[in-house]
């Protein structure tokens, strides 16, 4: 299986509560629902549903997981929120118990096992590992190096601050551009891929 991470990204590298107000005012962010005016049906939205079209299973981490399992199960009907509802689901947590999974189709990984766990399911045949948000789970896995592929919805905004997704240890980690397209509202939808380390 391949780790795929899906972001929504301000110039400045922001990907902090990009739905919503109230999503997470973390260090008192306070421009949730950044994304809304950069929204286009046919290009950003494709470009999730290409991904979610090509994902074997979702990976999120608890607090993205609790935002979407709030949202999802009440919109069923929709085409891609039914899809959502009924594909299997990882959330890595260490304060939620298998009893608190109320999203159908969804597992636990501890918390402490999570890296370990992922590679393992990394190492399966089958289609992709889509993360969606998330962020610190991200981080984790590039620093790891155990992300395969990138689609970073890159939005014409600047937020000033908040969270980030990339690693800050000092890494050098070389991507090649597999793909791009630019939507009407200015959003660069763009696939990174690593490239392999020469020996």
């Amino acid at each position: 299986m391949r780790i795929v991470i899906s972001e929504f990204m301000s110039l400045d590298g922001v990907v902090q509560a990009p739905g919503g107000p109230r999503e997470d005012t973390d260090g008192g962010f306070a421009h949730g629902g950044w994304t809304h005016p950069f929204f286009d049906p046919e290009v950003v939205g494709g470009a999730f549903d290409d991904a979610l079209g090509k994902a074997a299973a979702l990976l999120f981490g608890r607090r993205t997981w609790q935002t979407m399992a709030a949202a999802w199960p009440g919109r069923a009907g929709d085409p891609f929120a039914d899809r959502m509802n009924a594909i299997p689901k990882y959330v890595v947590t260490t304060t939620l118990g298998d009893a608190d999974l109320t999203w159908e189709n969804t597992t636990r990984i501890p918390g402490d096992r999570a890296v370990e766990r992922i590679a393992e399911l990394r190492a399966e045949e089958g289609d992709d590992l889509l993360i969606m948000g998330s962020p610190s789970l991200g981080r984790a896995l590039l620093h790891e190096d155990l992300v395969d592929e990138l689609r970073l919805m890159i939005m014409p905004v600047l937020l000033g601050g908040g969270k980030r997704l990339f690693p800050e240890d000092g890494g050098l980690r070389t991507l090649e551009l597999a793909s791009t397209t630019i939507s009407p509202t200015g959003v660069h939808v763009c696939t990174y891929r690593p490239v392999a380390a020469k020996a």
